[in-house]
């Protein structure tokens, strides 16, 4: 076990220091998502901003928003990194390699949720110097923390089958424009209730809106409502599908050998913190 953590966290080490030396992944991961929220607010917040509603609860709603669009635009670059390393034989090299084997794909995760986590970060201590203030608690951000970590462990593992797949950078790194469609179709920067009927029961109902909700409402201070632990069930649901679907792929093409299925260290403390949740909602019941 030792042997296996020490061997992801030193390909996950050599990811971040890619990350780190990329003009294009800094600008692309945490300068535009920043870019975004000051158009919204700067130039796109006179027309949008509904009249009565005060500049603080604009950003307040919009948000949110931005800071999964951080995480889905980030997402991009896990999908490139995997095609790269598939693309240039760096898989190959692994196999020779007396490492983990399955440290490979998880080192894989653990570097883009670490840079994904980072770059939300910075976008929401930015946020706080364009009026953002939140009523949450402690307990309450940790809770969001915990929706924002497992969002972004959901889409990397969800881009890995994806940059397994591709058979070209421009494939690899097209994912995140669906995520962004999803993001775009749902109440991240407007109120569902305004969109046409079929419009407005599809983004009712995806993901993406549940998710966004739960962090609305944590942000503004209220308890977690049954939005947040329908986010939890889908992140969780749609990282194994994803986790299982990267290692069939990975064997099958034999970008990793053949070993035990181990969950990784991301699933497993998604589910950890998913734990803690529940007795901390069994503890405010009783």
């Amino acid at each position: 076990m030792i042997n296996y953590l020490k061997d992801t966290l030193t390909l996950a080490n050599r990811l971040i220091k890619h990350n780190l030396r990329s003009i294009d992944t800094i600008i692309t991961v945490v300068a535009m998502p920043i870019a975004m929220l000051l158009m919204f607010i700067y130039i796109l917040g006179g027309s949008m901003q509904l009249p009565g509603v005060s500049h603080r609860e604009y950003v307040n709603y919009i948000l949110p928003g931005i800071l999964f669009m951080t995480l889905a635009t980030g997402s991009a670059y896990t999908a490139l990194r995997v095609f790269m390393d598939k693309s240039s034989g760096m898989f190959d090299r692994f196999k020779s390699m007396p490492i983990a084997k399955s440290a490979v794909l998880n080192g894989q995760v653990v570097s883009s949720v670490l840079f994904l986590m980072f770059s939300t970060i910075v976008v929401l201590l930015v946020s706080l110097l364009t009026g953002f203030r939140s009523n949450a608690n402690l307990g309450q951000w940790l809770l969001t923390f915990v929706l924002l970590f497992g969002f972004a462990v959901m889409v990397t593992w969800l881009s890995m089958p994806l940059g397994l797949m591709a058979k070209s950078i421009d494939t690899a790194s097209a994912f995140s424009y669906l995520l962004l469609l999803l993001l775009f179709v749902s109440s991240a920067f407007a109120s569902v209730k305004g969109m046409p009927t079929a419009v407005r029961l599809f983004a009712e109902h995806q993901p993406m809106t549940t998710m966004i909700t739960a962090t609305r409402e944590l942000l503004a201070g209220q308890e977690p409502s049954a939005s947040f632990w329908q986010s939890l069930a889908w992140m969780i649901g749609i990282s194994g599908l994803s986790f299982v679907w990267s290692k069939r792929i990975g064997r099958a093409r034999q970008f990793i050998l053949n070993e035990s299925a181990r969950l990784g260290v991301l699933p497993e403390l998604l589910i950890f913190l998913c734990r803690l949740a529940c007795l901390k909602r069994q503890d405010d019941g009783k």
